[in-house]
C-alpha cells in the first residue's frame, strides 16, 4: 500500500504557527493519514505499545509533532515507517508521554448531560435590542474586551456592558453558552441579555450591576472573619460551576466583584472558561500569569478543576500575608521558579516523575534546586492576626503541585478554616426557621 501524504499548509506550521502549534499541538482529522483509523493501526499499537492506554490521536499529535520541528522526514507517515518510528519514539525517554489525569469530582457531568449543553459551537445565540441600553461610564478594560456602565432605559435599573473585542465567534458562543447555563447559580455574575451593533456587529454582554470596590484597597482591610465569610462565598461560585461541568480557568482578584457594605460576591468573566471533558487536553495558555498552575506552567494540558482551586489558594495567600501577587513572576519562566522558592523542588519533580512530565530544558536550567520553605516565615506583626493553624492547614491543601492532591471546592468548604462561618450561617437558618414556627403557631 503506498500513501503520500498532503502536506499543503506544512509550510504555514513551518513559519508563523510553528511557535504556537509547539506549545500547544492540536492537529485536525485533516492531517492524519486515510489509514489512521483502521482496524489495522490500532492493533499495531496494541502490539507496538502493549502498555498503552490513550487514545490513538495522542501517538499521532506526537509523530507530527516531531515533523514539524524537524525531527523527523514527512516519510514517516507511511504505515510502515510510521510504527519503526513510534517504537523508537515511545521508547526514548526525552519524548515520552505526558500520563493522562482525570478530576477528583464531577467526572462525567457533560457525559450525563444533552449535547446542546456543551456544544457551544453550534449554539444559536439571541441576540437583544441594544437600544435598551444606555452607557453612562466606562469601568475598565481588558485583554478581550471594554467593560462600561449603563443603565436599562425601559426599567431605569443599573447594570454593566462588556463590549467584546474581535474574537473568534466560537469563543463568543462558548462564553455565552456557559453564562446561559450558570445563570441563578450562587454566586455566579448573572448575564441579563446578549446585544450586537447593528452596523459595527460587535457583539456586548449585559451583567447585572454590583457596586464593587478596588481588591487593592479592600484587602487591606478584611478582617480575618472577613477573609473567612468572601473564600467561603467564592468556593461556594467555584463548587456550582464545577458540578456544572464547567472550570472557570482565570480565578484571580480582579474578576471576583466585592460589594463590602451588602456583604455580595459575584464571580466574573467566564471568557476563559470551558466545559470538562476527562481525557481531553486543553490550552494551556489560560489564567494570569500569577495565579497559573504548575500544570499550565510544565505544559501539562490534561487538567481540570483543580486548576481554580490553585488560583483561589494563590488569592488566599495574598490575603492572609498581605502580599500581593503571592507569586509575583516577570514570565512564565519565573513564575514556576517564584513557586518552587516557596514550595521547592523536591515535590516538584515528584509531579512531574508522577505523570511523566518532560521539563522544559530552559525552565530545567533557571529552576535549579531549593527547599520547601515553611508557611510561618510569611508571618509578620502586620499580618498576623489574619494567619491561624487552620488557615495555614487550609492553604497548604491547595497550594500544591500535585493537581490531583489539591482540596476540591466542596472539600475546601467543610475544611475547619470555615467553622466559624459555617456554624454561623447554620444559627442564623436555626432561628429563622424558629422564628417561622413561632410565627405560625401564633
Amino acid at each position: 500500500m503506498k500513501f503520500a501524504p498532503d502536506f499543503s499548509l506544512f509550510d504555514i506550521f513551518q513559519s508563523s504557527k510553528r511557535k504556537k502549534y509547539e506549545r500547544n499541538p492540536q492537529i485536525s482529522s485533516v492531517f492524519r493519514p486515510p489509514w489512521f483509523h483502521s482496524w489495522f493501526f490500532n492493533l499495531e499499537v496494541a502490539l507496538v505499545l502493549p502498555g498503552w492506554h490513550g487514545h490513538p490521536t495522542q501517538l499521532f499529535q506526537q509523530i507530527y509533532f516531531m515533523i514539524i520541528v524537524g525531527k523527523v522526514g514527512t516519510n514517516v507517515l507511511r504505515p510502515q515507517n510510521f510504527f519503526n518510528s513510534l517504537r523508537s519514539f515511545h521508547t526514548c525517554n526525552k519524548y515520552k508521554m505526558s500520563l493522562p489525569s482525570k478530576a477528583q469530582c464531577y467526572v462525567d457531568v457533560n457525559s450525563h448531560k444533552p449535547k446542546e449543553y456543551w456544544d457551544y459551537e453550534s449554539y444559536a445565540v439571541q441576540w437583544g435590542d441594544q437600544d435598551n441600553y444606555q452607557l453612562v461610564k466606562k469601568l475598565g478594560r481588558g485583554k478581550y474586551s471594554e467593560v462600561f456602565e449603563a443603565i436599562n432605559v425601559t426599567t431605569n435599573d443599573k447594570c454593566v456592558v462588556k463590549m467584546l473585542k474581535p474574537v473568534k465567534k466560537k469563543k463568543i458562543k462558548r462564553e455565552i453558552k456557559i453564562l446561559e447555563n450558570l445563570r441563578g447559580g450562587k454566586n455566579i455574575i448573572t448575564l441579563l441579555g446578549v446585544v450586537k451593533d447593528p452596523v459595527s456587529r460587535t457583539p456586548a454582554l449585559i451583567f447585572e450591576y454590583v457596586n464593587n470596590t478596588d481588591f487593592k484597597q479592600l484587602y487591606q482591610t478584611l478582617t480575618d472573619r472577613d477573609i473567612r465569610y468572601y473564600l467561603y462565598e467564592l468556593l461556594k461560585a467555584l463548587d456550582f460551576s464545577h458540578s456544572m461541568g464547567i472550570m472557570h480557568r482565570d480565578v484571580k482578584p480582579h474578576n471576583v466583584m466585592i460589594d463590602h457594605a451588602n456583604k455580595k460576591l459575584r464571580l466574573i468573566d467566564w471568557g476563559l472558561a470551558e466545559f470538562y471533558h476527562p481525557g481531553q487536553e486543553y490550552n494551556v495558555r489560560v489564567a494570569s500569569r500569577y495565579f497559573k498552575g504548575p500544570e499550565l506552567l510544565v505544559d501539562y494540558q490534561m487538567y481540570d478543576y483543580s486548576l481554580d482551586m490553585w488560583s483561589l489558594g494563590c488569592m488566599f495567600a495574598s490575603m492572609i500575608f498581605h502580599k500581593e501577587p503571592f507569586f509575583h513572576g516577570h514570565d512564565n519562566y519565573d513564575q514556576l521558579l517564584r513557586i518552587a522558592r516557596v514550595l521547592g523542588t523536591e515535590e516538584l519533580f515528584k509531579y512531574l516523575d508522577k505523570f511523566q512530565i518532560e521539563l522544559d530544558p530552559r525552565l530545567a536550567d533557571i529552576l535549579g534546586r531549593h527547599s520547601r520553605k515553611r508557611w510561618e516565615r510569611f508571618v509578620h506583626s502586620e499580618n498576623q492576626h489574619l494567619v491561624s493553624p487552620e488557615a495555614l492547614d487550609f492553604l497548604d491543601r491547595l497550594l500544591r503541585y500535585d493537581h490531583s492532591s489539591r482540596l476540591t471546592a466542596r472539600e475546601a468548604m467543610d475544611h475547619p478554616y470555615f467553622f466559624p462561618i459555617t456554624k454561623g450561617q447554620h444559627d442564623l437558618q436555626q432561628s429563622s426557621v424558629s422564628a417561622a414556627v413561632s410565627a405560625s403557631v401564633a
